[in-house]
């Protein structure tokens, strides 16, 4: 019989051992070993899934890994609304409170700090409550400056991955654990904000109040940047930029008051809290000691 032709060679089939699976590239959420070059590393098919959120913190890391067990996420339902319960018992009596932001790197020879501790003064002086972060730099300046007037001083501060100590100036200092929680509270014992210079933590804090604002969820809350030099590059962004591409409106620039003058800061609060809100200004009994004096 005539032979047959060569047949030329079938594809090889692929090798199946462990070392040569079909691999896929996904996000990790954290670096690799000292020894592996940056960017995405392969995993085998198959593996779980990660979502690219990375945290210092175990627990937190947990709670961004993605979707859990249904008891996992039960289980931290229980502890937002913990976390906010223990937050309101700890607020309920604090009185009507004036939130001062900014950052915490300014040392007590910083002129935002000196800034900081006067305008606390007076506004602790009207008979407002000064809340901060309860932390170092302008928080620190704002307790103080609310010690110095005899206002109380409260601080309310968030779990950070480097400690944050609460300064000496609080009458009362409260931790949270999730940001979300810490603004509620800051919001809602509030009559208005004051906008130091800052870094990101600042500017997060005041994008979200002013969307607040904006959007109508919050009315006549006083947002007031103190720090012309600081901020005014800021506010010229929005014009050139935001209000000239329609992203804005320009009723939406007057949402936010910029200033240096501590007499128009004082005029603001004190305008929305008495037209608004009814805040007033009453003497507390002279008790027979003469332990009263001028309060709410």
């Amino acid at each position: 019989m005539p032979s047959q032709p060569p047949q030329p060679p079938g594809p090889t089939p692929p090798d199946t051992s462990p070392d040569q699976r079909p691999t896929r590239y996904i996000f990790d959420e954290g670096p690799g070993s000292p020894a592996s070059p940056p960017g995405p590393r392969p995993t085998q098919t198959g593996d779980v899934r990660r979502w690219g959120k990375a945290t210092r913190n175990v627990e937190e890391g947990e709670f961004l890994d993605g979707p859990k067990t249904r008891r996992f996420e039960l289980f931290r339902v229980f502890r937002i609304a913990w976390e906010f319960i223990r937050g309101f018992r700890a607020l309920h009596f604090v009185g009507p409170c004036v939130t001062i932001f900014g950052s915490a790197r300014f040392k007590e020879d910083h002129r935002y700090y000196a800034l900081s501790r006067e305008v606390a003064r007076r506004i602790g002086g009207m008979g407002f409550t000064i809340m901060t972060g309860g932390g170092p730099g302008v928080m620190e300046a704002a307790n103080r400056g609310a010690r110095d007037a005899g206002a109380k001083s409260i601080g309310c501060n968030i779990t950070l991955p480097m400690e944050q100590h609460p300064n000496p100036y609080v009458d009362r200092f409260v931790e949270f654990r999730y940001f979300f929680v810490r603004k509620v509270m800051l919001v809602k014992y509030s009559y208005a904000f004051i906008v130091m210079p800052g870094g990101f933590g600042t500017l997060d804090e005041v994008f979200e109040t002013i969307t607040l604002v904006q959007t109508g969820k919050i009315k006549d809350f006083p947002v007031i940047l103190v720090g012309v030099d600081f901020w005014a590059p800021m506010l010229e962004f929005f014009r050139r930029k935001m209000l000239a591409e329609g992203t804005i409106s320009a009723a939406d620039l007057d949402l936010l008051v910029l200033t240096d003058s501590i007499d128009e800061v004082a005029d603001r609060i004190a305008d929305v809290a008495q037209r608004k809100f009814g805040f007033a200004w009453k003497k507390k009994p002279a008790w027979i000691l003469g332990e009263g004096g001028v309060g709410r």
